[in-house]
């Protein structure tokens, strides 16, 4: 739901979203099937490519992912940036770029 709501139209393609999530086409696919039965993300067929599937956060995914992210953002916090020192958290940086670029992932 958080790739979905940086994108401009909150819209992805069902692909993409599972690269983006490191998950599998029929994995995201039962997430999706969730998310869609609490009224969050709504899937249809990309007008521009009949072979693939969009997902697109409604008004109230947004406002789900406006509401949890307050508290997530506290909580990795306290997980992990309150239990290691600066110089650590410069490491973790170095790490998880290094990492994300490997992905593919680059920022």
């Amino acid at each position: 739901m958080a790739a979905l709501s940086m994108r401009a139209e909150k819209t992805m393609r069902m692909s993409e979203l599972a690269r983006v999530a490191n998950s599998t086409l029929p994995r995201l696919s039962k997430v999706i099937d969730r998310l869609d039965r609490n009224g969050w993300v709504v899937r249809r067929p990309d007008p521009t490519d009949g072979r693939s599937t969009l997902a697109t956060l409604t008004r109230l995914g947004v406002e789900k992912v406006s509401a949890t992210a307050p508290g997530h953002v506290a909580r990795v916090r306290h997980l992990v940036f309150d239990q290691i020192t600066p110089a650590q958290v410069r490491q973790l940086g170095a790490i998880m770029t290094k990492l994300s670029a490997a992905l593919g992932h680059e920022a």
